[in-house]
C-alpha cells in the first residue's frame, strides 16, 4: 500500500448506503483526513456512522460546485445507491469543474441464477405493468416516490417494507407496512415470503450481498421477481466494493494526490 500523504485531506462522502458507511467508520479515526458524510435526508433517525454528516441536498451542480469551494474540499467519494444516478452524474460534473480527484464507489450487481424468475424492466411504471392484471400478493421494496406508481394498480395487495412510514401513506384499498430496517437475513425473508403469502417480489437491482437473501428466498419457493435495471451511470473512476481489497485500493487511492 502507499505511504499516506503528510497533507491533511477533506473529504466529501456521499453516502446514504452500507458501503458509505464502512468508509466513514474506516476513515474516521484517520488524523490525515477528515469527512463529511452526505446524505439526501429521506431516513428520518439516520445511522451515526462517527463523522460529520449533513443532510439533504446541494442545490444540483452549481450548488455543490459552491459547496465543495465554500468547504474547501479536497477529494469527493462518491458511495451513493446505485440508483441514485442524479447525485452521481452531479458529483462528476461538480469535481471535474474544480478539478477535483473523484472516485465511485460501486456496490457489485447480482447474477442471475439457475431457477431465477427474473422480469427486468427499465422504470417503475413497466413493473406495474408487469404485474398484470391478475391479482397478486406482493412484496414492494421501493421507496415512496416510486412506491406511488403502484397506486396506478390498487388491485393488488401490497407489503411495502420501508424504515420509515410512508407519508403520506399511498392510495391503496390493500396494504400492509412493514417498518423495519435491514439488512435481512435468509430466515427472515423466508418468513416475510410465507406469512403474507406473498406470490411477486418487486425489487431494484440494488446489487451487493446485505438485500441478496431476499433473492434466495424468492428462489426457493418459486416466486416471480420485478426486477428495475440499474440506471446509467457517469464515467467517474471507479472501485467496486468495500471489501478488505477494496478499501485498501480505496486508501491507495487516497494516498495518490
Amino acid at each position: 500500500m502507499s505511504a499516506p500523504s503528510c497533507h491533511h485531506k477533506r473529504l466529501l462522502l456521499l453516502g446514504g448506503t452500507l458501503e458509505a458507511r464502512r468508509i466513514a467508520a474506516r476513515l474516521a479515526g484517520d488524523p490525515s483526513v477528515s469527512v463529511i458524510l452526505s446524505l439526501a435526508g429521506r431516513t428520518r433517525a439516520p445511522i451515526d456512522n462517527g463523522v460529520t454528516t449533513r443532510s439533504g441536498g446541494f442545490g444540483g451542480v452549481t450548488g455543490l460546485v459552491h459547496w465543495l469551494e465554500h468547504h474547501r474540499i479536497d477529494a469527493v467519494i462518491v458511495a451513493t445507491h446505485p440508483f441514485a444516478a442524479q447525485m452521481a452524474h452531479h458529483a462528476h460534473e461538480a469535481a471535474q469543474h474544480l478539478g477535483l480527484p473523484t472516485v465511485r464507489v460501486a456496490r457489485p450487481g447480482w447474477q442471475r441464477q439457475k431457477d431465477d424468475r427474473w422480469l427486468e424492466c427499465d422504470t417503475p411504471q413497466q413493473a406495474v405493468a408487469l404485474l398484470g392484471e391478475t391479482p397478486r400478493r406482493v412484496l414492494l421494496t421501493f421507496g415512496r416516490q416510486q412506491a406511488a406508481h403502484f397506486e396506478a394498480a390498487p388491485h393488488h395487495h401490497y407489503v411495502i417494507r420501508s424504515i420509515d412510514p410512508i407519508d403520506p401513506p399511498l392510495a391503496l384499498p390493500h396494504v400492509d407496512n412493514l417498518i423495519t430496517r435491514g439488512p435481512f437475513t435468509l430466515e427472515q425473508e423466508r418468513k416475510v415470503l410465507r406469512e403474507y403469502a406473498i406470490d411477486m417480489l418487486v425489487t431494484k437491482h440494488s446489487g451487493g450481498e446485505a438485500t441478496w437473501p431476499k433473492l434466495v428466498a424468492a428462489r426457493e419457493q418459486g416466486i416471480d421477481v420485478i426486477m428495475m435495471r440499474r440506471p446509467a451511470m457517469p464515467d467517474t473512476p471507479t472501485l467496486e466494493g468495500v471489501d478488505d481489497d477494496g478499501m485498501a485500493r480505496l486508501l491507495d487511492w487516497l494516498s495518490a494526490f
